[in-house]
């Protein structure tokens, strides 16, 4: 049998090693989806369009700002789930998207056939 002095040693080591566990297991944080959104910028002029299928990554859930320079209105798809159609006017409109699943999002232009930018969410 262990005497009282003993007993209260190892309650005092299990409980430091539990609060150790504890503060060691926690999970990472999430990234900051509250900080600045992620700013795109993209240019339609005379039948163009910059950026040309760029790689361009952002968390789950940040805010993406396509800010959409153009010479005359137009639509942009972002093929994520569900679908995005984002109508755009001639001169400068912004575009906020939040995109909840990780993986590979397209954007792109239709009329002109092209991929703007390529939107890496992890």
């Amino acid at each position: 049998m262990q005497t009282p002095r003993r007993l209260a040693a190892t309650a005092a080591v299990l409980a430091i090693t539990l609060a150790g566990a504890t503060a060691c297991g926690e999970d990472e944080p999430a990234p900051d989806s509250s900080g600045d959104p992620k700013t795109i910028e993209i240019t339609f002029e005379d039948g163009m369009v910059t950026p040309n299928g760029e790689r361009v990554k952002v968390d789950v859930d940040q805010e993406v700002e396509l800010v959409v320079q153009a010479d005359d209105a137009g639509e942009i798809h972002v093929h994520s789930t569900p679908e995005q159609m984002l109508e755009y006017g001639a001169g400068t409109t912004t575009l906020p998207i939040t995109l909840d699943q990780p993986g590979v999002v397209e954007v792109e232009s239709h009329d002109l056939d092209q991929v703007i930018v390529q939107l890496e969410v992890r």
